[in-house]
């Protein structure tokens, strides 16, 4: 990130750059910036956007040949078109090539690093990872965005809106600004204003939910539920991610054991490095035939409900009753 914002400061760039990598708040950051820093006036006649597969190379190819139209370069954006997955060699060779009057801003889920396309991108211009955030490079995020809108937060509650409301930047940064309009006059933002004007996610609720059966709280576990009905989720949606939820704990426990850290855990698991790091406090309070006997009564549930012995909501409250029991 530290080379796009020198180019974007400095205004000289590459030919080529490749914004790849889970976090699509940060890919579109950058795709503005890089966009706004070549047409600083705003004028977009010497700029292209394609979106989505089926995209022609070919086409690509021809564009980037037209002169740009009093101006010194051409800007062709071409997002989510599976070209670094697939071969593309056409486009590849081009770009090792290309006239100085054209450049090419890629923006990308997933890419293959060992592609003819990733590597003349990487030879050509530059490419930027960009993965989802650790809990301090939020943290220190959230704080930065407070302060310019002339408000504080202690770094208890900055954690305390991550958990609530998701490691997702996008949503996040959402969630401020109901934050900022809410406590409109005031200074600090509270754990209670969170409380207050925050939408859960449920991925945290569902985290909850575990917690809670974890340590037999029933009553707080069934709470949860109870919330999660009322905002319209179905009830098998609901013990799909349980089941989600005891899978990845298995999982986690199991890396544990095999001596990994919490960093090769977020890589193996897929989880952002945070969340893996709640993951491996949570799995701590289940042994491993316990995460085992209760994927096998969800399925035991599943199947109740599919032959229709029980229906689906009672199902999934006998479930978390039977499992949060002391």
């Amino acid at each position: 990130m530290k080379s796009l914002n020198e180019d974007i400061k400095s205004g000289t760039f590459k030919q080529a750059y490749l914004l790849y990598g889970e976090e699509a708040y940060l890919k579109k950051q950058y795709k503005d910036k890089i966009t706004a820093a070549m047409f600083p006036d705003g004028d977009r006649m010497n700029y292209a956007y394609y979106e989505g597969k089926g995209i022609n190379p070919g086409e690509l190819i021809d564009l980037a040949e037209t002169m740009p139209f009093f101006a010194d370069r051409r800007l062709i954006v071409v997002e989510n078109s599976g070209f670094f997955k697939t071969a593309t060699p056409e486009l590849a060779d081009y770009i090792k090539n290309m006239p100085e009057t054209a450049c090419f801003l890629f923006v990308e889920q997933e890419v293959d690093k060992r592609g003819k396309l990733y590597k003349a991108v990487k030879d050509k211009g530059r490419v930027a990872e960009l993965g989802r955030q650790d809990e301090k490079t939020l943290l220190y995020w959230i704080a930065g965005n407070m302060k310019r809108e002339g408000k504080q937060i202690r770094e208890s509650t900055a954690r305390y809106l991550v958990n609530r409301t998701g490691t997702d930047m996008e949503n996040l940064e959402q969630e401020m600004e109901k934050l900022f309009a809410y406590t409109l006059g005031r200074d600090e933002v509270t754990v209670k204003d969170i409380d207050e004007i925050c939408t859960t996610h449920i991925s945290s609720q569902i985290f909850a939910m575990v917690e809670a059966v974890a340590a037999k709280r029933q009553k707080q576990a069934l709470s949860y539920y109870y919330d999660l009905l009322a905002l319209k989720e179905p009830p098998m949606r609901i013990l799909y991610l349980l089941v989600r939820q005891f899978k990845l704990l298995m999982e986690v426990k199991d890396l544990l054991r095999r001596g990994f850290d919490k960093s090769q855990i977020a890589k193996e698991a897929k989880l952002h490095p945070f969340v893996a790091g709640k993951y491996m406090q949570q799995c701590r309070a289940f042994s491993t035939e316990e995460l085992k006997g209760i994927l096998e009564e969800a399925a035991d549930t599943e199947e109740q409900v599919k032959t229709g012995r029980l229906n689906d909501r009672m199902s999934v409250e006998l479930f978390i009753v039977k499992n949060s029991g002391m």
